[in-house]
């Protein structure tokens, strides 16, 4: 009887713990001081430019978080000009719905750095995407550019192979933009590895691929042996591979860039357009951003009081490494979004 009486006990004891950690989990906190901290807040979005893949994928990646929270997100489009981007964002700083963060992919160094101090003055906090710059910001999120460039030098020397002549060419950006100069930078730091290595020429592109093209060209002109070449973006890479084209170099010459990971850099590898592709994925780094907006805004933390690092993980893509998931659809994306 008594060894009765005390199961019942323990299991009335077990049933009223249950009970209690039920109505604990009623009582998460968690739902209510997010919606708290999140709703209504306006998030910006200031590209180089509305119109290239990168813009479009961070665009809806970030649309559609920021609104599914309950935020209300914007885009600004300087289309390539970095004093129409300055003014967008001196705009929004001064607006009387001033967002309560920027995101902001620089031009180059030294552009926005007063006027995104002035944005953190405001209250409102910056994140740095893709592009470094001489300014501290909140946080930046993008491709840690020296190791990218270590990674393209890495797989072109592997490209030519010991037999080949092993002259390089370098089609580079441009010199005040941070992803151009840290990508040179990476490079090299591998060439000095292999001293055998020799660039032959490293015009720019200025991002455009008819540049590329037809610097490419000249290059391919007064140096038709080399072995492999390196387009710093995979927007102008398109150029190269062209003039390597009407060359008639597609099986002599191999071909590197980086880009954002779109469906194009895959359809690339495959049709043997670029050899090797150091993708800076997007959809990943679009993660990270939406996961810095929801931490930032709940920290209650000042503006200009964080400084976040968060870098992609990378490394060089071939036709032989494509899977059905290595790279995401611009178009999906965004018929998705809608």
């Amino acid at each position: 009887m008594f060894g009765i009486t005390k199961s019942i006990a323990a299991a009335a004891m077990v049933a009223a713990l249950a009970l209690t950690s039920t109505a604990h989990a009623q009582e998460d906190p968690g739902p209510a001081t997010y919606d708290a901290a999140l709703k209504g807040k306006r998030v910006i979005l200031v590209p180089m430019a509305m119109g290239f893949d990168l813009a479009q994928g961070w665009a809806a990646y970030i649309k559609r978080e920021v609104e599914g929270f309950g935020g209300v997100f914007e885009t600004r489009d300087p289309n390539w000009s970095a004093e129409a981007g300055a003014q967008a964002i001196t705009e929004a700083i001064s607006s009387s719905a001033k967002p309560d963060v920027l995101v902001v992919h620089s031009p180059d160094l030294n552009s926005y750095s007063k006027i995104l101090k002035k944005a953190q003055k405001a209250g409102i906090y910056v994140i740095l995407i893709d592009n470094p710059t001489n300014f501290s910001a909140d946080a930046f999120i993008g491709s840690d550019w020296d190791r990218l460039g270590q990674l393209e030098a890495e797989a072109v020397v592997k490209g030519c192979g010991e037999n080949s002549s092993k002259k390089i060419g370098l089609v580079q950006g441009d010199q005040v933009n941070a992803s151009s100069l840290y990508q040179y930078a990476g490079i090299m730091k591998v060439l000095e590895k292999h001293p055998d290595f020799q660039v032959v020429a490293k015009p720019d592109s200025n991002w455009d691929a008819t540049t590329s093209r037809n610097v490419t060209t000249t290059m391919l002109q007064q140096h038709p042996d080399v072995c492999g070449i390196i387009d710093f973006w995979d927007g102008d890479a398109t150029g190269a591979a062209a003039a390597i084209r009407d060359a008639g170099k597609q099986d002599a010459i191999y071909l590197v860039t980086t880009g954002g990971g779109e469906k194009v850099d895959c359809d690339n590898l495959e049709s043997g357009v670029f050899d090797a592709v150091v993708t800076t994925e997007l959809h990943n780094q679009s993660r990270d951003i939406n996961a810095i907006i929801k931490f930032l805004l709940q920290s209650g933390q000042p503006a200009g009081t964080s400084k976040t690092y968060i870098y992609t993980l990378e490394k060089a893509t071939t036709k032989a490494d494509l899977t059905p998931n290595s790279c995401w659809d611009l178009k999906a994306l965004q018929s998705a979004s809608k």
